[in-house]
């Protein structure tokens, strides 16, 4: 586990901004395999980059998951948020079609709410240890 105690540098600022993120999916169903999760780590880090934000942390359970970015001043965290939820619905049907039928009611996986915090106030490690201690399916 690396510490993030870096700033990262943009055109006209230098910053350190990191947000706890928390998606559910429809109705709460207990959906997600340890292989649903790795795709969607795979498939969150793609979107992260094309924001130029960081994955620093991704775990998951059943019905939800956890994510722990770094993003810079430009990125409005609702932009990122609806963008990271709308690829990785698509995609991962495309990738997984077992989940079409139980997770896609409406066509939709993920609930439309979600979960966004600021992490300035508690050192990031405890947030970090947090996110990798839940209880991810096998």
């Amino acid at each position: 586990m690396k510490e993030i105690n870096h700033y990262r540098k943009g055109r006209h600022c230098v910053f350190e901004l990191h947000a706890h993120l928390v998606f559910i999916t429809k109705y709460r169903g207990a959906v997600f395999t340890n292989e649903h999760l790795r795709s969607l780590e795979s498939i969150f880090r793609s979107v992260c980059e094309d924001f130029e934000t960081e994955l620093v942390e991704f775990n998951g359970e059943a019905d939800h998951v956890y994510l722990l970015v770094n993003f810079p001043p430009k990125v409005s965290v609702s932009k990122l948020v609806n963008s990271l939820k709308g690829v990785s619905s698509r995609k991962l049907k495309q990738l997984h079609p077992e989940l079409i039928k139980p997770a896609y009611m409406k066509n939709a996986l993920w609930s439309p709410s979600y979960y966004a915090g600021s992490v300035g106030g508690a050192p990031i490690s405890v947030i970090r240890q947090y996110i990798e201690q839940q209880n991810r399916p096998h």
